[in-house]
């Protein structure tokens, strides 16, 4: 059986970071997702506000370097649980626990600075560094020219080939 989410949007609020009465950390957070199509009448795109639960180190990540309004990227495995509310009413609740969080959008756009690689986490183990973002060309363009990103451009060729 298979059992796994992918969601991209916006925090609706601040992560809310606790921890339990063993010290493990938790954080929670809403995502406002936006659904693929768009209604007939305004033109306008739905959203869809889904709760997200992130543990240990994953839940320290995104409680540290995300706010309200900016855009991440989870990745994680979706969960019920029943309860019971105040009125004794049983209830189930649906959240998606969240094993990896990236960061999806830049952050030029996030607070107005300069645009810089940020760390990304994943539940297995360390910081890794977001891959670096290419812009796609247009129509027509020479896919030859433009910032090589590093590296060199070699003019030798000597026509044989390597195999």
């Amino acid at each position: 059986m298979l059992n796994r989410v992918i969601l991209m949007g916006r925090l609706v609020a601040d992560p809310e970071l606790r921890q339990t009465p063993n010290g493990i950390a938790v954080a929670s957070f809403r995502l406002a997702v936006d659904r693929n199509y768009q209604t007939k009448g305004s033109g306008e795109r739905q959203a869809d506000f889904i709760n997200c639960v992130a543990w240990r180190q994953t839940g320290e990540f995104i409680s540290r370097y995300f706010s309200k309004g900016r855009m991440i990227a989870v990745e994680g495995s979706l969960q019920s649980r029943n309860y019971e509310d105040k009125t004794g009413a049983k209830r189930t609740a649906y959240e998606v626990v969240v094993d990896q969080a990236y960061f999806a959008d830049s952050r030029q756009s996030a607070s107005g600075g300069n645009t810089f690689a940020e760390p990304s986490y994943g539940g297995n183990g360390g910081m890794q560094q977001a891959a670096p973002r290419f812009e796609e060309p247009q129509r027509g363009q020479n896919l030859s020219v433009g910032n090589l990103g590093g590296f060199e451009s070699l003019d030798t060729d000597d026509g044989d080939l390597p195999f």
